[in-house]
């Protein structure tokens, strides 16, 4: 069972975080290969629905992108290549992700990403009171309004959950 009282050092997300402002609070639990959004939730006692994940994927031409998206649904990449007027969407390649994002997969952020990406959330996110997302490292999530999303990171919301 993961401790709460573990402190987890500064990352590029929670630097950028605290550069705009944003309040959060530091949720670590142990970390377990391909454990997912449903390893995170049981650890810390929360909603998998709750849990939002950082998707990597590109477009058509290549160019990366953020989605964000519950834990427990997963993305209609052809509903969400409609709504961004892509003709497709794809899932990077893990070496391809770390590579836009600057993160080891299963620890990436939408926060303090290395290159700058258009970013999209699941509409239905914003109906959260709060969402724990990645803080920027394997075994680390961070608790916040999920207004943060749209208001300083300027996502772009879509409807593409499965």
């Amino acid at each position: 069972m993961a401790r709460k009282d573990r402190h987890v050092s500064q990352t590029p997300a929670t630097a950028w975080l605290e550069q705009h402002g944003v309040a959060y609070t530091e949720h670590p639990y142990d970390y377990v290969e391909h454990g997912g959004t449903a390893e995170s939730a049981r650890q810390l006692g929360v909603e998998e629905h709750a849990v939002i994940k950082t998707l990597v994927m590109q477009d058509e031409r290549a160019q990366p992108l953020v989605v964000l998206m519950h834990g427990d649904r997963q993305v209609s990449t052809k509903n969400l290549a409609r709504a961004i007027a892509a003709k497709s969407v794809e899932p990077c390649r893990p070496e391809v992700a770390q590579r836009h994002s600057g993160y080891l997969v299963g620890g990436t952020s939408p926060f303090g990403l290395r290159k700058a990406m258009p970013v999209y959330v699941e509409a239905s996110v914003l109906e959260l009171a709060r969402i724990y997302i990645n803080g920027g490292r394997r075994g680390f999530l961070v608790a916040l309004a999920p207004q943060v999303i749209t208001r300083q990171l300027g996502a772009r919301t879509v409807s593409c959950a499965l």
